[in-house]
């Protein structure tokens, strides 16, 4: 199974960015692991919030494969401990999807029909952070998956 990560607009700090490129280098020694970026919409300031989620839909719908096991990453879904996000990837990986994909969303979250179209909602917290860093939060949460599945020692209980 390959693992993606899809986003929305470029990681802007070069310092993030070499951060979760680096996490992701290290997930790719376990398994296929991609990071997809879809364009940050230009000249939104005449649209609505609303129609602004649902141009990011349509650019979503796009990327979303037949077989896909597709999770939002949002502050409503559930929460787990490291651990136990493991054990979850690792029951995901024997389900037959071609790909788990994990998708954060834009400045104002998810269209309804983007909710629909998921078959589960993790939060990483309930606090809020940025788009930025959700992403090296959950790079760095993926990898520690990895190593707790293999009985390595980078997390400890």
């Amino acid at each position: 199974m390959k693992l993606t990560l899809l986003v929305i607009g470029k990681t802007n700090s070069h310092y993030v960015k070499a951060l979760i490129d680096d996490y992701a280098n290290r997930i790719a020694h376990y398994l296929p692991f991609t990071i997809d970026v879809i364009p940050e919409l230009r000249a939104t300031k005449s649209q609505s919030i609303g129609q602004q989620k649902s141009m990011e839909a349509e650019l979503i719908r796009k990327q979303i494969q037949p077989g896909d096991y597709l999770v939002l990453l949002d502050e409503h879904g559930s929460e787990r401990r490291s651990v136990d996000f493991a054990k979850w990837i690792e029951k995901r990986m024997v389900t037959g999807a071609k790909r788990l994909v994990f998708l954060v969303g834009g400045p104002y979250g998810f269209a309804e029909e983007i909710h629909a179209l998921a078959q589960e909602e993790i939060s990483l917290s309930k606090m809020t952070f940025s788009h930025q860093l959700i992403r090296l939060l959950f790079v760095e949460q993926l990898y520690r998956a990895q190593t707790i599945l293999r009985g390595e020692p980078y997390h400890h209980e």
